[in-house]
Parts: C-alpha cells; structure tokens; sequence
C-alpha cells in the first residue's frame, strides 16, 4: 500500500506473472496442435498407401473431433510419417538433380569418350557400339 496526498491506494496487479507463463504455454501448445493438425493433413493427403476412402474417412475424422482425430492417427499412422517424407524429399532431390543435369547441358567430348570406353571394358556396350557412339560424339 502507498499513499498519495493522504489517499491510500492499493496497487495489485491483475494479471500476475504466473498467469503469463501459463497463458505463453497455452499459446504455444495451440501452435503445436496447429503445425500437427496441418502435417497430419498433408501426410494423408500425400499418402500413396492410403485409398481415396480411406483418405476422406481420415480427414473427416480429423475435422470432425480434431483433438482426437490427430491423437489417434499419430498413434495409428505416425510411425511412418516420417518414412514417407524422407521418400518424398529423396523422391523431390532425384528430380531436382535430374533436371539440373539435363539443364546444365552435356559434358565435354573427352568425358564422353572416357565414359564410352569405361563402359566398353566393363562389358556394357560392345566394340560396334563403342565405335558407333564415339563416332556420334566426335560428330
């Protein structure tokens, strides 16, 4: 209590820190529902394992008792959330060198060469068509 000009007043404080740190993890665990209600979402959408059916009765369990639809699918399928986005993202990397490969343009006539007759001693093309690439190559 302090006084100011002979009127006592009374400071407390209405939102107490205890309050905020409980209100920050409130917050953050919603953000945490939130990002686990969206990778849910995208993993059966993106599932190749899953049926059409099967994909809608996911998602409308999930919209229909979100809490519990996340819950019981992380229990049910999310063991192998992460198989298949690591095989999505090697999946996404493979097309990206292949593309980056295919528009980077060809390699020099000598790594061609070389390449042919790596492939000629190790049997994989026959001498006729060694003799016919490297022809294309020095074309």
């Amino acid at each position: 209590m302090r006084t100011t000009e002979g009127v006592v007043v009374q400071t407390h404080y209405q939102y107490p820190l205890l309050s905020v740190f409980w209100t920050m993890l409130w917050f953050f665990l919603f953000l945490l529902w939130f990002y686990l209600l969206f990778a849910v979402i995208s993993d059966v959408l993106l599932s190749h394992d899953l049926s059409g059916w099967g994909k809608a009765a996911w998602i409308i369990f999930v919209i229909l008792l979100p809490l519990f639809g996340v819950l019981v699918y992380l229990i049910f399928r999310g063991d192998s959330m992460h198989e298949r986005a690591a095989r999505r993202s090697a999946r996404q990397e493979e097309d990206f060198r292949d593309y980056v490969r295919t528009t980077a343009g060809t390699a020099s006539p000598s790594e061609e060469l070389s390449r042919l007759a790596e492939l000629r001693d190790r049997g994989a093309i026959s001498d006729a068509e060694f003799e016919q690439m490297k022809a294309r190559v020095l074309a």
